[in-house]
């Protein structure tokens, strides 16, 4: 079995410098890091991972804790975690939170005695037990998604202005009677959502109708049910929007059950795209968010916050972008 000696030798450095671009505990020289995993390859060396994790106290895993692991939003979110984990020398252990502060708990305390060097987390509604339980035990964490506290590192989509611009589009289609399935109570992608639809109605001269406001709890069978309860309103909405993917599933799905055609007899828009929406018919018009980025940024102050524990903490909001297709009624 090759021994990292024969790794040096061969790659032409010292042990030193091989352990530096094993675990990223130092920048080497470009061509001196191709060299080593060069070397590493052709002696098909093994890092012992368990040694290791005992004589540094790292064990080289980042917990990733989020709600909804098979939404394609947070997929793709993972998906930027992971290129930035993985290209550090790290791996994930992933769980879902369920968004249910007792599990979020549980999960959060189980992650910790696996001996993680950090954890990036999509905090619940009521996630304050799970953030002192990690403050108590010091543990580095990152807050994706939703930002709820500065004094912890955080990213997130800008959210607000952006569910104003789908209100501000319905507006100038000509429709008064614009409707949101919103999503979970209490999270604070919710509140901000909500915040930008009650803005926009206010600056396009509309009136507030807590009639049009539904809660979809940010899932598929729930946003159809609170759909439904709009269609059955004396006074229908001609405009929909739905506060998240699953949501935009779910408020299509009682549309197409109670017969009605998109846009021509109500339209809809959504907050998240996803690969399939340009599929529908009639293609979806929705605020993208950036998934990959989020992940990414997460991941990269995550890293920081482990090779620097007394940095400043750091709140970064990420640009979401409309894509312009026909559910909203435009040809």
């Amino acid at each position: 079995m090759a021994t990292l000696a024969d790794v040096a030798r061969l790659a032409g450095v010292s042990t030193a410098t091989v352990s530096h671009v094993i675990n990223g505990t130092r920048a080497v020289r470009e061509e001196t890091r191709r060299a080593v995993e060069a070397a590493i390859k052709a002696t098909n060396y093994s890092p012992n991972t368990l040694a290791r994790s005992l004589a540094t106290a790292s064990t080289r895993t980042i917990a990733v804790v989020m709600s909804a692991i098979s939404n394609p939003y947070f997929g793709q979110v993972l998906q930027g975690i992971e290129s930035e984990a993985v290209r550090a020398g790290y791996t994930l252990l992933l769980a879902d939170s369920r968004d249910d502060a007792e599990h979020e708990l549980t999960v959060v305390r189980n992650m910790h005695e696996r001996r993680v060097d950090g954890m990036v987390l999509a905090p619940s509604a009521d996630a304050g037990e799970a953030l002192k339980y990690l403050r108590d035990q010091s543990v580095p964490v990152v807050l994706a998604d939703r930002l709820i506290d500065d004094r912890y590192d955080q990213v997130g989509p800008e959210n607000a202005e952006p569910t104003a611009r789908l209100v501000d589009h319905f507006a100038e289609l000509g429709h008064t009677r614009i409707a949101m399935v919103s999503g979970l109570s209490g999270l604070s992608t919710t509140e901000e959502r909500l915040q930008g639809y009650r803005e926009a109605l206010q600056r396009n001269g509309l009136d507030f109708d807590p009639e049009l406001l539904v809660e979809g709890r940010s899932e598929t069978e729930s946003a159809a049910c609170a759909a439904e309860r709009l269609l059955e309103l004396p006074e229908r909405p001609t405009a929909i929007i739905a506060a998240n993917n699953s949501m935009t599933i779910g408020v299509m799905q009682a549309l197409h059950t109670a017969g009605l055609r998109v846009p021509d007899d109500i339209a809809l828009v959504g907050f998240d795209d996803f690969p399939w929406a340009d599929c529908f018919s009639p293609r979806l018009t929705v605020i993208a968010q950036p998934c990959e980025e989020i992940g990414r940024t997460a991941a990269r102050l995550l890293l920081r916050r482990l090779a620097d524990r007394d940095a400043e903490p750091e709140t970064h909001r990420l640009p979401s972008r409309l894509v312009h297709r026909n559910s909203c009624g435009c040809a």
